[in-house]
């Protein structure tokens, strides 16, 4: 009887991990798309989330209506960047293939004298651009016939852009439950966790909150930073479209590192164009002052508040963008941290085994004594046993 319960409370055990392991599945299907969105969304309430308190708290305003207020202005700071972005980017690319077009038409397309002196391919670059000119309209014709039959990639193209587009407003939809249930929901996700881990997931998510602050504040001021002084080395130069060229820089400044080859292009295409002033001195400006920054104010911010060495947010900000494409930045520096904090943990609690272990030596005398023990011990247990 006893065997046939055991038996059937096995099976339900087994069922009910079955079922459950079945509805994480299909919820991880249903909100697969909304993943990225709402990790953004998380990042921007946490790291913005005193603005909130402020309309909350001292102005006294309903949450509704500070939640309303923090995911306009933050959609405004995003969008309204974007979209200057976009329109000048258009009139640029319209004005360039235009410009291209029209040079094709009258048969005078050529590149600078740099390209066509390259030790490789300057020769190739030769040849084409002469058989360009020598028939333009075979040329045209060849390019539309390119285009045609590359248009699946233009397509590719257009449904990333709305994908992306459609993840950013999930992500500002998602913004304003976090700044209203933000403060219940990180209650109960912390419950949780306690109940599985302990009360020592409270470090861990103490952790959690320092880094994802210090990485975006870092990261988001240096790139602020790196951009508006290359701006002003792009506006100073002469270089085309600086406000472009800013919101560009200011992308690729988002990674570490990264900065110098936004003006370091900029700078080699104006050397192409015959402007040597300005494209050593954007070269000079972008060494002895754009690149300084990253120096000085990433390490500074990151590894200054959160303790943590440099060289593994380094990595976990190149490793989760590896890992995680762009939102990866702001994950794998977090990830690392929890890991680090577990490992130091760890440390401590078992310090004294670690760095001053105990070694224990028996002498002749303590392995008699311990042999009289066992022996009478075992006498007493056969006395008990007659």
């Amino acid at each position: 009887m006893i065997e046939n319960w055991t038996k059937e409370l096995v099976i339900q055990r087994l069922l009910a991990i079955t079922l459950l392991a079945i509805l994480i599945i299909l919820c991880f299907q249903v909100v697969q798309f909304f993943i990225v969105p709402a990790l953004w969304a998380a990042i921007l309430a946490y790291v913005t989330f005193p603005v909130y308190n402020f309309f909350h708290e001292r102005v006294r305003f309903s949450p509704d209506l500070s939640a309303a207020i923090m995911t306009v202005s933050i959609s405004l700071i995003m969008g309204v960047p974007l979209v200057i972005g976009l329109f000048i980017l258009q009139q640029e690319a319209l004005s360039l293939i235009s410009n291209l077009i029209y040079r094709v038409k009258v048969g005078y397309l050529d590149v600078p004298e740099s390209l066509k002196e390259l030790p490789i391919i300057g020769q190739q670059i030769k040849d084409i651009l002469w058989q360009i000119n020598r028939n333009p309209e075979g040329a045209l014709e060849a390019f539309r016939l390119w285009i045609q039959s590359h248009l699946y990639y233009g397509k590719v193209a257009l449904d990333v852009a709305f994908s992306t587009l459609a993840k950013l407003g999930m992500a500002l939809m998602t913004l304003f439950f976090f700044y209203r249930d933000g403060i219940s929901l990180i209650r109960q996700i912390r419950q949780a966790l306690r109940n599985v881990i302990g009360n020592r997931i409270d470090g861990y998510i103490d952790s959690v909150g320092s880094t994802t602050r210090a990485v975006v504040y870092g990261i988001g001021l240096t790139a602020l930073a790196q951009a508006m002084l290359a701006g002003l080395g792009y506006y100073f130069s002469g270089a085309p479209s600086p406000i472009l060229l800013t919101i560009a820089t200011f992308m690729i400044a988002l990674i570490p590192f990264g900065t110098p080859f936004a003006w370091g292009a900029v700078s080699i295409w104006l050397l192409s164009q015959g402007h040597t002033a300005e494209g050593i001195g954007l070269a000079v400006w972008g060494t002895l002052v754009i690149s300084w920054v990253d120096n000085l104010i990433r390490p500074m911010v990151i590894s200054g508040a959160t303790k943590i060495p440099f060289i593994i947010i380094f990595i976990g900000v190149l490793g989760g963008l590896t890992a995680f494409g762009f939102v990866g930045l702001f994950i794998g520096p977090v990830v690392l941290a929890i890991g680090l904090a577990v490992w130091r943990e760890w440390i401590s609690q078992h310090k004294d085994e670690i760095f001053s272990p105990k070694e224990v030596v028996l002498t002749d005398n303590q392995m008699l004594l311990d042999f009289d023990d066992s022996a009478k011990s075992n006498s007493d247990k056969r006395k008990t046993k007659k």
